[in-house]
């Protein structure tokens, strides 16, 4: 019974946790820089850059591969869904395989089976996330092909108004993006349980700070605030 009980802790500090940071995370960057609201000040100028341009392929070249990356990540939760799944239907090869493994901790079918739909959670809501991330870049692209034209005579309100509205989109598909991303993170998190709860509530911690850093202190973005946009 106590084995069993830290085993609901570790659950219910991994799904504390991930919610937490989210909303967190959310709520700092309303006042703080990050990753999300400089590149949203990079998609507000690259949409005023864009909507001053005659010939646009090159835009649409971009969306096209950020659509291909989100594809990417939706069609392998796919395969790791149908991997999980296989692991649920014949759970005696993998408690077999696991045994061996040294620090693993023996457990019964029901709580392997308990491990996995845990993991299965995770990715189907990975993959959720990235289908609806890559149908709003889908709807950019659309906002994109009725922009108005370089030459068109538009008042400037109007213009910024669109290119903002643009913005907007691409910042929530890249949102949507990224909570898939998390999602991975957090479930190769979630696949340290097999080994042991304690196990799975230091990586799901370790998870967290390493999104932290990246997202609020990594290098990548004071690069990118040493000449940030709309200044």
């Amino acid at each position: 019974m106590q084995g069993y009980l830290l085993d609901a802790v570790a659950v219910g500090w991994f799904f504390s946790v991930w919610v937490g940071y989210s909303l967190v995370a959310n709520h700092l960057a309303k006042g703080n820089p990050c990753l999300a609201s400089v590149l949203h000040l990079y998609r507000g100028d690259w949409m005023r850059s864009l909507l001053q341009r005659e010939n646009r392929i090159a835009d649409t070249a971009i969306i096209a591969n950020l659509e291909r990356n989100v594809s990417f990540f939706a069609s392998t939760s796919i395969l790791v869904l149908a991997g999980l799944l296989t692991l649920l239907s014949a759970p005696a090869g993998g408690m077999l395989v696991l045994s061996d493994l040294p620090f693993t901790e023996v457990t019964s079918r029901q709580l392997w089976e308990s491990k996995v739909l845990v993991m299965i959670v995770v990715f189907v809501y990975a993959f959720f996330t990235f289908t609806w991330s890559l149908r709003v870049y889908n709807f950019a692209s659309v906002l994109m092909g009725s922009a108005p034209l370089h030459d068109e005579e538009l008042a400037g309100v109007e213009r910024s108004a669109y290119s903002q509205r643009l913005a907007n989109v691409l910042s929530i598909a890249a949102a949507h993006f990224n909570y898939g991303l998390r999602a991975y993170y957090f479930g190769l998190a979630a696949l340290a349980w097999v080994v042991s709860p304690l196990f799975f509530i230091g990586a799901t911690t370790l998870v967290v700070f390493i999104l932290y850093y990246r997202e609020f202190h990594s290098r990548v973005l004071k690069e990118m605030m040493l000449s940030e946009p709309g200044q």
